[in-house]
């Protein structure tokens, strides 16, 4: 029970920090980490690396 507790909590920790989230900002932040804002999702073969808004997303 103790190994699930800290595995629980060591989890979202490690996605997170290894980029797994998509991280909130606005398209300054989106720029200046060298991409682009695209509403609803990004072009085939662009990965979403952050949100621009609520319904954009910064694709590089």
């Amino acid at each position: 029970r103790a190994l699930l507790n800290l595995l629980g909590r060591t989890v979202p920790i490690s996605f997170s920090s290894t980029g797994f989230s998509l991280s909130r900002g606005t398209p300054e932040d989106c720029q200046r980490r060298g991409g682009f804002c695209s509403s609803g999702s990004c072009p085939p073969g662009i990965a979403r690396v952050g949100l621009c808004s609520l319904h954009d997303f910064c694709c590089r």
